[in-house]
């Protein structure tokens, strides 16, 4: 009997051969795929799907809720802290200080200013 596979398919048997390559048992990569699959991810487009591995687990990352899900643990949600991101907000933030600061410092040499003047003015 021939067996025809879509590319989908394809996509998920290399999937599932690189968790199997990477030390994960055939039993955890088939429960994180059932999870997977119970959660709708598999229905979108395969590519969509990060998954990452501690060699314990299998996590699905979603980098635009900025979650880590634990596949294996019925979707309970792993910290995940991406540090490119806060080093850009810090970044922004000390931007905005350094900006503020010196808008500050403006105004005020130009009290100092005008100060001088009302007393040069006035004596």
């Amino acid at each position: 009997m021939r067996r025809l596979y879509s590319f989908r398919d394809l996509v998920a048997l290399k999937v599932v051969r690189s968790l199997l390559d990477n030390g994960m048992s055939l039993q955890r990569v088939r429960r994180a795929w059932d999870y997977l699959r119970r959660e709708g991810d598999m229905e979108s487009h395969l590519s969509e799907v990060k998954l990452v591995t501690d060699g314990k687990s299998i996590f699905k990352v979603s980098s635009d809720e900025g979650e880590l899900m634990d596949a294996l643990r019925g979707g309970q949600l792993a910290f995940f802290v991406a540090i490119g991101d806060i080093a850009r907000e810090v970044e922004e933030d000390v931007t905005r200080f350094e900006l503020d600061r010196d808008m500050f410092l403006t105004m005020l040499r130009h009290v100092e200013d005008d100060v001088k003047e009302e007393r040069r003015a006035s004596g």
